[in-house]
């Protein structure tokens, strides 16, 4: 039972940090009695829940569709396609995704929600940046280490972009 809300507290406390409480449409406190523990065992074994991490928050976090936001500190799968406001541009639209290189053959794959955010197998995830023709081709403009310096080379190939400052996975 002490183990057991030592995970819920630690959990909580993390979740202050990393999650965009505004963004909730469930109350808290019961989000968390009725999912959590669930969650938690589905991802964790018992034996392994005595080594309980800020790993693991991000886990369950990501399972649980929580709104974490994207502040560069931890790795959030990120898929974002906005519209182009340029006229006549060879682009309809742009495309922000999080990539990640597979560390066995250097092959760039997408990271994706349901994807383990701390696969060995693969080098820390960053920002790839893809035009969109009025096809639906993709074609690949840039890679950014942040979020933040994505925004910034968008807001200078498309003056007048929307987008939001501080995305959240949800």
């Amino acid at each position: 039972m002490r183990e057991m809300m030592r995970i819920g507290t630690a959990f909580d406390t993390w979740a202050c940090d990393h999650l965009d409480l505004n963004e909730f449409k469930d109350v808290w406190p019961y989000l968390l009695e009725d999912k959590f523990g669930p969650n938690c065992l589905n991802l964790l074994s018992i034996e392994a829940l005595a080594d309980f991490n800020e790993e693991d928050c991000l886990r369950i976090a990501l399972r649980l569709r929580l709104p974490v936001i994207i502040d560069g500190k931890l790795p959030i799968p990120l898929d974002l396609t906005l519209l182009n406001p340029i006229k006549g541009s060879g682009f309809r639209e742009f495309r922000i995704q999080t990539v990640r290189d597979c560390l066995e053959d250097g092959h760039v794959v997408p990271f994706v929600a349901g994807d383990e955010p701390f696969d060995e197998e693969f080098a820390a995830p960053y920002f790839g940046i893809y035009g969109v023709d009025g096809s639906g081709e993709l074609e690949h403009v840039a890679d950014r280490g942040t979020y933040a310096d994505a925004i910034a080379l968008l807001k200078n190939l498309a003056p007048g972009i929307s987008l939001n400052e501080s995305p959240v996975f949800s």
